[in-house]
């Protein structure tokens, strides 16, 4: 019998990516607007934070365990930015909210503006287990992974940065791997094999 958890997000993609590293432990993962609607006040001052956050929130809403995961890509040249704001750096970008194509063209006018510039980035993720949500002991699992800013975007796969995002070794952007490459090499699947590695 499959082990329910809520993955406290509404992002299919994200959902798509974990679930597939998860699935063989049988686990079945829901996005957890099919419970709720409102969303998790993100203050927290790090992705771990973050992470915990809506994890807690999510298990208090539904009662069931809750994974959360926070994740954002810090850019060398612009200090680390965006970080923790990566989701929603182009909030007001063109007037417009934000999205991921707005976030990937303020991403590329910030660094049209530096010549030279380092184009050095790294994603990082914070992935946090929470068996309820007063759960004293919270699982967490970090990852990082490190490639440069592209001047244009490239592939039609993945979300958020991943167009902009080119990775050496593989000679693609994150957006351009199959899917099955980017599940065991992302940050994310980093920071998830360190989460079920403790389970």
């Amino acid at each position: 019998m499959a082990y329910e958890i809520v993955l406290a997000s509404n992002n299919a993609g994200k959902l798509a990516e974990i679930q597939a590293i998860v699935q063989p432990l049988g686990i079945n993962l829901s996005l957890q607007k099919r419970y709720f609607s409102e969303e998790a006040v993100e203050d927290g001052n790090s992705y771990v934070e973050n992470a915990l956050i809506k994890a807690r929130f999510a298990s208090k809403k539904t009662g069931k365990p809750a994974i959360a995961d926070d994740s954002g890509l810090e850019v060398v040249a612009l200090n680390n930015a965006p970080g923790i704001y990566s989701a929603r750096y182009s909030e007001g970008f063109q007037g417009k909210p934000a999205s991921d194509e707005l976030n990937n063209a303020k991403l590329l006018a910030e660094l049209s503006e530096l010549k030279n510039a380092d184009r050095t980035a790294c994603y990082y993720c914070a992935m946090v287990y929470v068996a309820n949500p007063n759960d004293p002991f919270p699982r967490v699992g970090l990852g990082k992974w490190c490639g440069e800013v592209l001047e244009s975007p490239k592939g039609d796969g993945g979300f958020g940065y991943d167009p902009l995002m080119w990775f050496a070794e593989q000679n693609a952007t994150a957006a351009e791997m199959d899917s099955v490459l980017k599940n065991k090499i992302s940050h994310r699947a980093q920071a998830l094999n360190a989460l079920v590695a403790q389970f």
